[in-house]
């Protein structure tokens, strides 16, 4: 009886070469050495730095430490006392500005969302406890050599906290509301990062929303004084407010929530409104009493707004990324910067009639 073979079918992965082409990485095999032997690869190149964001990063810096330096010699070089604006004033923003940036680029390959989330919760943790230290009181007595820190008087947010707030938060926006999208032109770029627009949209409405409609009560505050005997006692004031919608030093909703929250103990001990005309040294007599109250310029209100200044740096972040020659570059940088001052003025101009009668 005769014999015969029959041909087995060839399978896709029996199809595949042992060895892959030059180029080609479709291939699951891999290429192993000899037993007892190992191939060198070369080392990858590190992606280029942004030369222009780490300029503008250096630039900030040295804005900061003129500021600290020389701020109080040089008027135009401190902080605004509290309407107005100043050079000074840009150093935060510029720093959040910088950390959106960053963002586009840090994650412009995303593998693995949850461990990418992981790094982003346990940087921010960092920033935060590093502020506290800094900021909180613990070096509050170098001078005499008495060191530590007073929980009831602690001060729990600061410059480096609210950079922590707003890189989590624009961080995990970059991570997960990202879409697939293609992008070729302005407004496929807007509908990639279409997710990420609606949360700085309904942050800067929740911000104008209980700035301008919070009711703000009177508010009580006490202040250690010590009379010609050199024996300190402690001084109770109240501020008169009972209004809405008010943005001056003493009235204003983001005081209030802080003192609610936080509590008045762990607030800013010396704010900058000190400067202003009502509470200068020309008027020491007749000064209202919230030129002593403290206020905490990095507060929990006001650090929203920090949190959409790190949107507005994403946005420029992934014009970056996705836009290559300078002219479109340009183009969606302004276009954005122009709509945001128009809406500065806007604010600015019309901003009483955001309240709710």
């Amino acid at each position: 009886m005769g014999s015969f073979n029959v041909p087995c079918p060839i399978t896709d992965e029996q199809k595949k070469p042992l060895i892959a082409e030059e180029g080609d990485t479709s291939s699951s095999q891999s290429v192993q050495p000899p037993r007892g032997e190992s191939y060198d690869l070369p080392d990858q190149p590190k992606p280029p730095r942004l030369a222009t964001l780490d300029v503008f990063r250096g630039l900030a810096v040295l804005l900061m430490i003129l500021v600290d330096d020389v701020g109080g010699i040089i008027p135009a070089l401190n902080h605004s006392p509290w309407n107005g604006v100043t050079i000074a004033d840009f150093v935060m923003p510029f720093f959040l500005f910088i950390v959106g940036v960053s963002l586009p680029l840090v994650y412009k390959r995303v593998s693995n969302k949850i461990a990418a989330t992981q790094k982003a919760i346990i940087r921010a943790l960092k920033l935060i406890i590093l502020g506290v230290v800094l900021q909180g009181g613990y070096f509050h007595g170098i001078n005499n050599l008495t060191f530590g820190v007073n929980l009831e008087n602690i001060r729990w947010l600061g410059i480096l906290q609210r950079i922590a707030i707003g890189y989590f938060i624009a961080a995990l926006c970059e991570i997960w509301l990202t879409s697939n999208t293609t992008v070729d032109s302005p407004m496929m770029l807007l509908k990639k990062y279409y997710a990420q627009w609606v949360v700085a949209i309904s942050l800067s409405t929740l911000y104008l929303g209980l700035l301008y409609n919070l009711y703000v009560p009177d508010w009580k505050f006490e202040v250690q004084i010590t009379n010609s005997s050199n024996i300190p006692s402690i001084q109770s004031n109240t501020v008169k407010c009972g209004v809405r919608g008010n943005l001056g030093p003493a009235c204003n909703a983001v005081g209030m929530i802080d003192r609610y929250i936080l509590g008045i103990e762990h607030l800013y001990q010396r704010p900058v409104y000190r400067r202003t005309k009502e509470c200068s040294v020309d008027s020491p007599v007749d000064a209202p009493a919230w030129c002593q109250a403290p206020f905490d310029p990095e507060g929990l209100l006001s650090s929203i707004m920090a949190v959409v200044t790190c949107f507005i740096g994403l946005h420029f972040g992934h014009i970056l990324v996705h836009f290559k020659g300078h002219s479109e570059r340009i183009l969606n940088f302004i276009i954005p910067s122009l709509g945001l001052v128009f809406f500065g003025i806007l604010l600015e101009t019309y901003g009483e009639f955001l309240i709710i009668t």
